[in-house]
């Protein structure tokens, strides 16, 4: 098999597609980063990262431009904004089962897709033209059907974590901040585990091992 030049190689990734693509990474670095802080801005800017994937495959087909690179970064770049988002509402919400349970159905049904058109000899994992799997006829062979359950989706989530418990401290900080609820001066709730149990140091002791359970 002929192995591209390493001057068509660097052409790809300077593709217009490609490029949003990179822009698209910037934007969701700069959403995540901001996601406790300004929750509205967070919202805007995801959101927009979102529309710009649609934007991508738009100039692929206008200049002709689709590549294997292009298609991977697009396929990762959505995977792990949706991830990130599904994360941390399993932090906002009981049970947070729940919401780890799709990000795997995302990430598991995505790549049985993609690696089972790599092994039929597709070009793209949106070839479906030969499958005999109605559903994925109609998800990916109308185009307005996959619109209207992507961008279903993306808002469901958007909108879920706008209506979320606003969190007090960010995340960096309560990391930095967390201490083990057997060592003096911490409140331990451990709610998040599903019981409300709490641990705080009896004021009278000063020893790490001494621990009340309240």
């Amino acid at each position: 098999m002929p192995q591209p030049s390493a001057e068509k190689m660097s052409s790809v990734y300077l593709y217009i597609p490609n490029i949003i693509g990179y822009f698209r990474i910037i934007i969701n670095f700069i959403a995540f980063a901001v996601c406790y802080s300004n929750k509205p801005l967070f919202a805007i800017l995801y959101f927009f990262s979102f529309v710009l994937d649609g934007v991508d495959g738009w100039f692929a087909r206008k200049f002709n431009q689709a590549s294997t690179f292009g298609a991977v970064l697009d396929m990762v770049t959505d995977r792990v904004s949706t991830a990130c988002l599904l994360a941390l509402l399993s932090q906002c919400y009981r049970p947070g089962l729940v919401f780890l349970m799709l990000l795997g159905l995302d990430i598991t049904s995505h790549w049985f897709q993609m690696y089972s058109s790599f092994l039929s000899g597709k070009t793209s994992h949106k070839d479906v033209k030969h499958t005999s799997n109605w559903l994925l006829k109609l998800y990916y062979g109308y185009r307005p059907f996959m619109a209207f359950c992507c961008v279903s989706c993306e808002v469901l989530y958007i909108i879920l974590f706008l209506f979320a418990d606003e969190k007090s401290t960010s995340l960096l900080s309560s990391c930095s901040e967390a201490k083990s609820p057997h060592c003096p001066g911490v409140h331990f709730n451990s709610s998040w585990l599903g019981s409300e149990t709490s641990y705080q140091r009896h004021p009278d002791e000063n020893s790490c091992g001494h621990v009340r359970r309240v």
